[in-house]
């Protein structure tokens, strides 16, 4: 029987790092010049594909049907798991992925810099495309540095670095959307109940809160009163209120928990909501404005749209259109029976 004739072997598929080696540039300038990420000079992303015309390279076949050099991949990167504000932000984020466009890998640094160190490494490890890092709180944190190989995205806490793009809630907006809507339902003399002075959301809500006042010819009745993030909080402070300012007729509270206090003790002191006087909170945590006697009218801080715009800024960076600076998102009011208009 006659043999076939040997077939000539083919020589193996020149890889991402046989065109880096050849043009003289590192894997992860190599992976940008052919992805048309904008931080590549011309010359050096010329030469890069040039290499890789001469070696026929051809990317991954697990990454057919993405843009070269690209995985289908992102990080998230959360300080608080647990926490109220970062779980609406990551579902929002979720959801502008898409479900089976992009897999997302999610980690938690439980606000340990060290973790966070060791999840950034693990993520490049896995070729995201990007980043997308989520606060625990508004203040500014640390940027993870200019040098990485993929775009990053902040979101709810700014990064420090004016170069890095951050997505932010407008706490100041959200201070003057609430004192609008106080004095659209005719109070006039409004007192503010804050958390910790320490956080920029309890400063910020209460610069718009002072602002749209004095924009209205009104003044504050007291001076701010920060305190705690809690119930006991807004009960005690709003005792001392009413015993100093007994005409006042809305109190502006710098979160839920805060305002359920304040509803507490209005009824303690037989004061009624909305009639006497109104209460608004922030946050619209469900369980506690749902749950309010009467329920409560609270600013949402649009936590989820806050998510899917970060999403969307960091595929435009992907896509070789990065953005920086910060970027606030819009808060909106949620109305409810703690702040009837007056009749």
């Amino acid at each position: 029987m006659t043999q076939p004739p040997d077939r000539p072997s083919r020589p193996p598929a020149a890889k991402l790092s046989d065109v880096a080696r050849l043009a003289g540039v590192s894997l992860a300038t190599a992976s940008k010049a052919l992805n048309g990420r904008s931080q590549v000079r011309a010359e050096t992303r010329q030469r890069v594909i040039e290499a890789a015309e001469r070696l026929a390279f051809q990317p991954n076949p697990l990454a057919r049907g993405l843009p070269a050099g690209r995985t289908g991949t992102v990080g998230l990167l959360t300080g608080d798991l647990e926490g109220r504000f970062s779980i609406p932000i990551l579902m929002g984020a979720e959801d502008a992925f898409g479900v089976g466009r992009v897999a997302v890998f999610l980690c938690d640094a439980r606000g340990d810099a060290l973790r966070e160190q060791h999840h950034v490494r693990a993520l490049l490890g896995r070729r995201v495309d990007g980043l997308i890092v989520v606060g625990s709180r508004t203040d500014p944190r640390s940027s993870l540095g200019r040098d990485l190989p993929v775009p990053v995205v902040y979101a709810y806490a700014p990064s420090t670095d004016p170069a890095d793009l951050s997505i932010v809630p407008d706490s100041v907006g959200a201070g003057r959307l609430a004192v609008e809507h106080l004095l659209a339902c005719g109070r006039s003399r409004i007192a503010h109940i804050s958390g910790d002075p320490g956080y920029a959301a309890a400063r910020e809500r209460a610069e718009g809160a002072v602002a749209a006042l004095t924009e209205a010819g009104l003044p504050l009745v007291g001076e701010v009163l920060f305190g705690s993030w809690s119930e006991g909080w807004g009960r005690a402070a709003a005792g001392m209120l009413l015993d100093r300012h007994p005409a006042l007729d809305a109190i502006l509270c710098g979160s839920d928990q805060i305002a359920r206090g304040v509803l507490e003790t209005a009824r303690e002191r037989g004061r009624r909501v909305p009639e006497d006087v109104a209460v608004l909170g922030f946050d619209n945590w469900e369980i506690l404005t749902s749950g309010g006697r009467p329920p409560l009218t609270s600013v949402d801080l649009n936590l989820e749209q806050v998510g899917r715009t970060a999403a969307q800024a960091l595929f435009s960076a992907i896509e070789g259109r990065p953005r920086a600076g910060v970027e606030t998102v819009p808060s909106r009011l949620v109305i409810r029976e703690s702040t009837a208009p007056l009749s």
